[in-house]
C-alpha cells in the first residue's frame, strides 16, 4: 500500500510540473505570437507608406516635367508621330 502511495504521488509531481512547463511554454509562444503580429502591422503599414511614395514618384504629371526639364524632351508634332497596326 506504502509503495502505491509513492507511485501515484511521484505520477501526481510528473503531472504537475508537466503542466506548469506547458503554461510557460504556451506563454513564451503567446509573447512571441503578440511581437510578431506587432511587427507585421509595422510592415504593412510600412508597405501602405511605400506604395504612396510609389505613386508619388511615377505620376504622370511629375514624369512629364522631368523629361522636359532635365532631360530636354518635348511631344512629337504631329508629322512626327507613327502609328502601328498589330498584324493579325
Amino acid at each position: 500500500m506504502m509503495r502505491l502511495d509513492a507511485v501515484l504521488v511521484a505520477l501526481v509531481v510528473a503531472s504537475a510540473l508537466g503542466v506548469v512547463a506547458s503554461q510557460h511554454q504556451a506563454r513564451k509562444l503567446f509573447g512571441a505570437l503578440e511581437r510578431e503580429q506587432t511587427r507585421a502591422h509595422g510592415l504593412e503599414v510600412e508597405w501602405g507608406q511605400l506604395q504612396l511614395e510609389q505613386s508619388t514618384w511615377a505620376a504622370h504629371g511629375r514624369v512629364e516635367k522631368l523629361a522636359r526639364e532635365r532631360l530636354g524632351l518635348s511631344a512629337p508634332v504631329q508629322g512626327q508621330m507613327v502609328v502601328l497596326e498589330p498584324q493579325s
